[in-house]
């Protein structure tokens, strides 16, 4: 197999579109970059300290760079010292007011507030913009940052924060929210005493972002289970730290490799973040193969429908349920997706039917008809993951797809297209 390695691709236009020739197998080794979903949490902990950190595998997508504008918005040094590693120092901020055109870029835009209020008292926000997935409000946030002793209004499309210093306290999330739990841990590493955060997520994000913490100097116990106790401490310090793989970039590509009935490797992964993908993978009749920390995944015969709960972690990740839409397509019989986070999730199924796809979506459950032929139609991208699923859609279709909106999926993968193309696709960007 070819071993990929990719150059980065220019800074891109929103006006791009992708053109792709189907019916192409793919083969090779793809080397996994750092997780999106980690980095930006990360990123954003900075604020709770006056010291440089210095962050590494940080992925070189949109959404990194609109959080390091943010940043440098409020004040902080931000500066690249590589494609992929980035240094920060929160030393003399000008304001704790988040930009409203960068803040609707991107949910993850509203992690800056707990940062913000533990260390200075004070946070403006707007509500955060992102991926028009349905209703994604913000109230495990604010819930628990109003129950730690903060007093949040909504003013004039703002939410204005502040308090003299953050209490401790018992907090319970009604869901387990990644980015309300992200939130409230960093809340609670400057709080005066002990808080316990129930019902956190267990998202393997939520524990690489806690694991950063601790190198500063956070008390945290229970990352990585629905219960969390920090201990509040006095100040943070600088540090360094490698972001952990990205598990959805790694499942993209790894169905990349059976719908275009080739095969491919995911190296550099954590082959246990992904076990409910590479369980299903082979319920359907995928080849599966895991290493150390690889996993090799390809198509061996024909596929058979499987049924799906997308859910919060360790179930299948919501962000890749669309792709298993695409993939399941071209597995024999009716496969069901029933989606439990997003409402609206599923609109990228009327794209997949102007490709040809059998998709009835009724409520929060999908049924898809296979094995059904995929021709190259004009598509749109409408969020970051259905994108990604038209591309793999893309590839297993006869003829030609046009995709645009393509900043969508631009947000979301370092380096889709010259990775893709090294693996064999015929991709190319207009």
């Amino acid at each position: 197999m070819t071993s990929v390695r990719v150059r980065p691709e220019e800074r891109l236009s929103v006006a791009s579109r992708l053109v792709i020739e189907g019916g192409r197998p793919i083969h090779g080794t793809v080397e996994i970059g750092g997780a999106k979903n980690a980095a930006l949490p990360i990123i954003a902990a900075c604020l709770l300290t006056d010291e440089w950190c210095i962050i590494s595998n940080v992925p070189d997508i949109e959404d990194i760079h609109t959080m390091a504008a943010a940043m440098r918005a409020l004040g902080a040094e931000v500066n690249f010292l590589s494609r992929q590693e980035v240094a920060i120092r929160a030393a003399n901020l000008r304001t704790w007011r988040t930009p409203e055109e960068l803040a609707r870029r991107m949910r993850a835009s509203f992690l800056l507030v707990g940062p913000l209020l533990t260390r200075f008292g004070r946070a403006e926000a707007p509500h955060p913009g992102g991926c028009a997935l349905g209703v994604r409000p913000v109230n495990v946030d604010v819930r628990g940052f109003e129950d730690m002793g903060a007093s949040i209004s909504y003013q004039d499309g703002y939410y204005v924060a502040s308090a003299t210093r953050l209490q401790g306290t018992q907090l319970y999330l009604d869901y387990p929210s990644h980015t309300g739990t992200e939130n409230l841990l960093m809340a609670a590493c400057l709080a005066r005493g002990t808080t316990v955060i129930k019902h956190a997520s267990m998202e393997p994000e939520v524990v690489d972002l806690a694991r950063f913490l601790a190198r500063m100097g956070a008390r945290i116990h229970g990352a990585g289970s629905p219960f969390i106790t920090v201990e509040g401490v006095d100040r943070l310090r600088g540090a360094n730290y490698r972001v952990m793989p990205d598990r959805l970039a790694a499942g993209t590509y790894a169905v990349a490799g059976v719908i275009s009935r080739g095969e491919v490797t995911v190296a550099h992964v954590i082959p246990e973040h992904l076990d409910a993908v590479t369980h299903k993978l082979r319920e359907a009749g995928a080849y599966v193969h895991e290493e150390q920390d690889r996993i090799t995944v390809g198509w061996r015969q024909p596929l058979t429908a499987v049924e799906i709960q997308a859910i919060a972690y360790p179930g299948f990740p919501t962000d890749l349920q669309a792709a298993f839409g695409a993939l399941l397509t071209q597995a024999r019989g009716t496969s069901i997706i029933h989606e439990r986070v997003f409402e609206n999730r599923f609109v990228y199924a009327a794209e997949l039917r102007k490709m040809g796809a059998e998709i009835k979506v009724t409520g929060q459950t999908a049924r898809i008809q296979g094995i059904t032929p995929l021709h190259g139609a004009h598509v749109r991208a409408t969020d970051i993951r259905s994108g990604a699923a038209l591309v793999l859609a893309a590839l297993a279709a006869e003829g030609t797809t046009t995709i645009d909106d393509t900043y969508h999926i631009d947000r979301g993968y370092d380096s889709l297209v010259p990775t893709l193309a090294a693996l064999g696709a015929c991709i190319r960007r207009e």
